[in-house]
């Protein structure tokens, strides 16, 4: 195949999806059309709209393909997701979304059938951020639909069916806390068996395959003058890690910021990984696993900026610092339940009385910094940290965060990260940021605030990270 000039990558975030064109030799997003990724409430449970998203995909790709023009496409998506398709093709039960809460006896069943965190280094998650809950659900709930089941397929990877007809599954869908995959061999774990869906699972290939060209009535659909090859696609957490595991040695980290706030510990090991306080092993796109930590930080930063209003401006959050740590102005976890190191912990501020909006916006971001060093701890991080999404425009929380960890912070803002990453598949070169900035420094007092901090927060089997 000849070298691509121009990609497209399909980039569907649990937020908003979007299709970006990126420019082969420089790695620029050169053109974009975005859409919010909406959740159904129809029955039978909520559930991604995936024929609007299909429907903005193909309108996308028809605007892009004389203007720009593509010659390949990648695709990227959320995990916690995977797709049932009956035997003609079509959706056996529609796409649920991993927020969706389960009956009680569902939960209590799903438990009693789930591998030891030992066998897959998955933690026990609400909803269906366990995949192999979601299965178990359907499969419980709905068995008449889910006795139509031919092929599972993991979300990115249901994308690029329909653009190549052609079935797959990928490592860092299936080992993203999904029950399923087995990180230290690289298999299937017993969870599989257990739902008995081993034959429903379409085949496991490469992020980098090339699983074919777009089909021949889709590519007239959409204008496309010459093939087009689809790649196999990645995780979106993994499709921002990606680009850092080009060229750089470890021990790094790496915290991808957008809906989750995800932290790697890139030349880590799993020995240490608690899965009470939402740690967990992903797989990389070659394969490894890689201790990892989240919580939910960007639902988190959505839901203070309903509540505070914009962020003030660093001048501002850092005048309004040295008042914060004396008062003990502190925002507790959780702001948004059912992830994160602190599980079963409801928000509460402390001493926020009389407070100015900045007071208490400075507040929220020595929070977000306090959660990621924790994450960071809880994983074994070493070596410079790496922060990419929109939490890099945050000069607050940065500052903040290199503070608490007495090293080098690297903001690299303007992108999620997720779509350079997809575009690496394809097979374009790793381009350094042009844009970084570092972090490094000391808040006076800031220790002493976190120990209070810490000392603020109980759940059950809480222990300090070491």
């Amino acid at each position: 195949m000849n070298e691509p000039g121009k990609i497209a990558v399909l980039d569907i975030g649990k937020t908003n999806a979007k299709v970006v064109v990126l420019d082969f030799a420089t790695g620029q997003e050169i053109a974009e059309r975005r859409m919010p990724n909406r959740v159904l409430s129809d029955p039978p449970y909520p559930h991604y709209d995936t024929e609007a998203l299909w429907t903005f995909v193909l309108e996308a790709l028809t605007n892009f393909a004389q203007q720009p023009g593509f010659d390949a496409i990648s695709i990227t998506t959320h995990g916690a997701a995977a797709v049932l398709l009956d035997d003609t093709g079509n959706l056996a039960l529609p796409a649920l979304d991993y927020e969706h809460q389960y009956p009680e006896e569902i939960q209590k069943a799903y438990a009693a059938l789930r591998p030891p965190f030992s066998e897959t280094f998955s933690p026990p998650l609400s909803g269906g951020l366990n995949v192999g809950a979601q299965l178990h659900y359907q499969k419980t709930v709905f068995p008449e639909d889910f006795a139509r089941v031919r092929t599972i397929l993991t979300y990115p990877q249901y994308w690029a069916w329909r653009l190549t007809g052609v079935a797959a599954n990928e490592v860092t869908s299936l080992g993203c806390h999904t029950d399923l995959w087995r990180p230290r061999e690289g298999a299937y774990s017993s969870l599989v068996d257990s739902l008995g869906i081993r034959n429903f699972m379409a085949p496991v290939r490469s992020a980098f395959d090339a699983l074919g060209p777009v089909l021949s009535e889709i590519a007239e659909r959409i204008g496309l003058m010459k093939p087009a090859q689809v790649y196999c696609g990645i995780h979106d957490s993994n499709a921002s890690l990606l680009p850092h595991l080009i060229g750089r040695e470890p021990p790094f980290a790496v915290v991808s910021t957008g809906t989750w706030v995800v932290s790697f510990a890139v030349g880590g090991d799993l020995d240490h990984l608690d899965p009470e306080r939402d740690t967990l092993a992903n797989v990389d796109a070659y394969g490894r696993a890689v201790p990892s930590s989240r919580f939910m930080g960007g639902r988190e930063f959505e839901l203070l900026t309903a509540e505070l209003g914009e962020l003030p401006l660093e001048a501002a959050a850092l005048a309004a610092m040295p008042a914060v740590i004396e008062k003990g102005v502190m925002l507790l976890p959780n702001i948004a339940a059912g992830s994160g190191p602190f599980p079963g912990c409801e928000r509460q501020w402390t001493n926020e009385g009389g407070t100015s909006t900045d007071e208490r916006w400075t507040a929220a971001c020595l929070y977000l910094a306090l959660m990621t060093e924790t994450c960071l701890h809880l994983i074994g991080a070493k070596g410079p940290v790496l922060v990419e999404g929109p939490f890099a425009s945050n000069a607050t929380y940065l500052r903040t965060l290199a503070s608490l960890l007495g090293r080098e912070v690297i903001a690299l803002p303007g992108s999620t990260g997720t779509s350079q990453g997809a575009a690496l598949l394809a097979g374009m070169p790793s381009v350094e940021a042009k844009k970084f900035a570092r972090f490094e420094g000391s808040i006076h007092h800031l220790t002493d605030y976190k120990e209070s901090w810490r000392r603020h927060i109980s759940f059950p089997g809480h222990r300090e990270p070491g």
